[in-house]
């Protein structure tokens, strides 16, 4: 065999040049080829970079006078002597002899090579000693930081098969790292879906674009039933000449950080919970209106499904507590769901008394005081939640997987509870949980109770207030009469607010309205008080002013209290009505002609209990079909509109006639009055007739 036998270039099967490679090339590995005289048969194109020497310089040429220096020439004859006539390969580092008569270290492995002629021959690969020390100490290095790297890194083929791993995340994943390699993700990890995965892997290796820091949650063999938080980056690793190798992963557990940090985000929403229902629960004193704000704040945050249930008993006064047995009667006071949901179906009609068995939990409940906590809810369970196997099958239906009753007590008195369910939060509750609806349950409670409370002493401020209000007005000579009473909102304590119609000899009336100051009973016992005082003075026929006069007396008497008053007598015989006022709000006088209705002009005097104050008496004309409008400050005054204004709008909507009296009175208190006004409002209206004329 020739030399040219073994002359190679760096052409490819095509005769186009191949671009470097990988590590051969960065070593920059020479080959020479020598015959068995020490004559140089092969001159690879590194050994030309590596020497100096081009090919046609070196082919032929012995390679010990060319190589090395005089000094090391006989120990060169000799490995090479050695080499060929043992057959044994020799490897070490040796000074080189440069073309520009440079000295450098090269690493040399010879062996003796036989072609198919039986000739033998010594090849040398070399390879720059200073490179070669600078790869293997970086080999070194790469391999120690990755083997003791605490973060998991492996790397994926083009094919995305595992290439490497090392023992971090073969621990993390459970298998040896051996039995990683050329397996997909999938393989390795059973329990994680690998088409997301992948998808995004390919994107990498197609882009370039990394993925740094994403979260995944996977179960994996070394964690079995625990499903564990990996933080997770993607890059794509390129060789040193632009090969793409692969995708480099790094996986670190960030397990207990994550749930670190979800649990100071769940905490942070606690306390925003806690916070919204001290500035939403318990705005009114209203009991449903209070029950209404705790579902609102517990859904969605706590719950999918909450519910306030009150025990009947507690909502009539009737006792103290819950017994420790038996049904109990409740009467649901609010419900709400997470959008639309079955459960709703389940739940009691809101403000409807249903009776729950000894033997449901929301029972238990009240019975104990004490929470009752079902985490995972199963068949039997929903029997014990519903109030009939009806209502169990809607829960059921609704997906309904957790349940938590918590009791309403407020000063030691348990009023009831606050139920919860959870049907789309996959969550059971926990006691964490049942701490937070412990505390809005409390704080709800109290609201609850004040709201009760006061509730009971309004209802009773009311009945004592319309008991000494005059009931259908008495029939008066001349005059057809409407009246209204309509108590405060039920946030705000009931008035002092009156009116009455009161009979007097020679066909005469008296119309009254009067407002005392202050509100609650003692402000109703008041006006009780004035208004059998008015009706006495009336009795006397006394001069509207007269009649004021004592009243102011009598209001000295009575201690804190002030009050206004309107008091006008008709007489059907002269068309006129004799008025005096302390301190009240004109009335409107709507004439039966063309002209417009109008604020009656008076003198406004002083409110009663003043003293010292004289009044005035005015006479108006008042013919057939005109009508006079006496109320309270209540139906126009409010916090932000100008009380000009509103008197305005009062005439105005009084100068439409053909209207019944009782139609005006509805009108007024419709356009007037807002649902959640804090003033109660006395309304009188009358309307002149003719004699023996009927009702208009």
């Amino acid at each position: 065999m020739t030399a040219e036998s073994f002359r190679a270039d760096d052409e490819g099967a095509t005769g186009v040049p191949s671009g470097p490679r990988g590590l051969l090339d960065i070593l920059g590995v020479a080959a020479v080829l020598l015959d068995v005289n020490g004559r140089i048969a092969l001159w690879s194109p590194h050994a030309e970079e590596l020497f100096g020497y081009s090919a046609a310089e070196a082919l032929g040429q012995y390679a010990a006078p060319l190589l090395v220096d005089e000094e090391h020439l006989d120990e060169v004859v000799q490995l090479f002597a050695r080499v060929l006539t043992s057959g044994e390969s020799w490897a070490g580092t040796f000074p080189i002899r440069h073309k520009n008569g440079d000295t450098r270290l090269v690493e040399f492995r010879n062996m003796r090579l036989q072609d198919d002629l039986g000739d033998w021959y010594a090849l040398g690969i070399a390879a720059d000693h200073s490179t070669v020390s600078r790869v293997e100490a970086n080999l070194a290095l790469s391999e120690q930081l990755v083997a003791q790297s605490p973060t998991g890194l492996a790397l994926l083929d083009t094919e995305l098969r595992y290439a490497l791993v090392n023992p971090t995340i073969a621990r993390m994943n459970g298998v040896p790292a051996e039995e990683h390699v050329g397996r997909r993700i999938h393989e390795v990890l059973p329990h994680l879906d690998p088409a997301p995965v992948e998808k995004l892997l390919r994107e990498v290796l197609r882009t370039g674009t990394p993925i740094v820091d994403m979260y995944m949650a996977v179960e994996t063999p070394a964690t079995p039933h625990e499903e564990r938080t990996y933080s997770v980056s993607f890059n794509r690793l390129v060789g040193p000449h632009g090969r793409i190798l692969g995708v480099a992963c790094s996986v670190v557990d960030v397990t207990e950080r994550h749930r670190a940090s979800k649990e100071a985000e769940r905490s942070r929403r606690r306390l925003a919970l806690i916070a919204d229902a001290s500035a939403r629960v318990g705005t009114t004193l209203e009991v449903e209106r209070t029950a209404r704000e705790l579902v609102d704040v517990t859904v969605p945050e706590l719950a999918d499904v909450a519910a306030v249930d009150v025990l009947d008993s507690v909502l009539s006064l009737r006792r103290p507590g819950a017994p420790d047995r038996g049904p109990e009667l409740f009467r649901a006071l609010a419900i709400k769901t997470e959008g639309p949901s079955e459960a709703a179906e389940a739940a009691d009609p809101t403000g409807r008394p249903a009776m729950y068995g000894e033997d449901r939990l929301v029972t238990e409940c009240v019975h104990t005081g004490r929470p009752v906590s079902v985490p995972h809810v199963g068949p039997e369970d929903l029997l014990r939640i519903a109030r009939n196997p009806e209502a169990a099958e809607h829960l059921r239906r609704a997906g309904v997987h957790s349940y938590l009753a918590v009791p309403l007590i407020a000063r030691g008195e348990v009023l009831g509870a606050l139920t919860l369910a959870r049907t789309n939060d996959p969550l059971p509750f926990d006691e964490d949980d049942v701490l937070l609806a412990g505390e809005l349950a409390a704080r709800a409670a109290v609201s609850i109770d004040n709201a009760r409370w006061y509730q009971s002493v309004r209802n009773s401020a009311v009945t004592l207030q319309r008991s000494l209000l005059p009931g259908q007005p008495a029939h008066a000579p001349g005059l057809e009469v409407a009246a209204r009473y309509v108590p405060a909102h039920a946030s705000s304590e009931v008035g002092g607010d009156w009116y009455d119609v009161i009979p007097l000899s020679g066909d005469k009336t008296a119309l009254v309205v009067g407002d005392v100051m202050g509100s609650g009973i003692d402000a109703a016992a008041t006006m009780g008080r004035l208004r059998t005082a008015t009706c006495a003075f009336a009795d006397l026929d006394l001069d509207p002013a007269e009649v004021l006069r004592h009243l102011d007396r009598i209001t000295e008497g009575l201690e804190h209290y002030i009050a206004t008053c309107l008091y006008a007598v008709y007489d059907p015989r002269r068309g006129e009505c004799r008025m005096a006022n302390a301190g009240h709000l004109p009335p409107v006088l709507v004439h039966a002609g063309p002209r417009p209705a109008e604020l009656v002009d008076l003198p406004s005097g002083v409110p009663l209990g003043v003293g010292g104050v004289s009044f005035e008496t005015t006479r108006v004309p008042f013919g057939v079909g005109d009508r006079l409008v006496l109320y309270t400050d209540g139906l126009v005054e409010t916090r932000h509109d100008p009380l000009d204004e509103r008197l305005a709008a009062l005439v105005a909507l009084l100068e439409v006639n053909g209207r019944s009296l009782e139609e005006t009175c509805d009108r007024l208190l419709d356009a007037m009055r807002n649902p959640g006004d804090p003033d109660d409002v006395a309304l009188l209206v009358a309307r002149s007739r003719p004699p023996g004329g009927g009702a208009g």
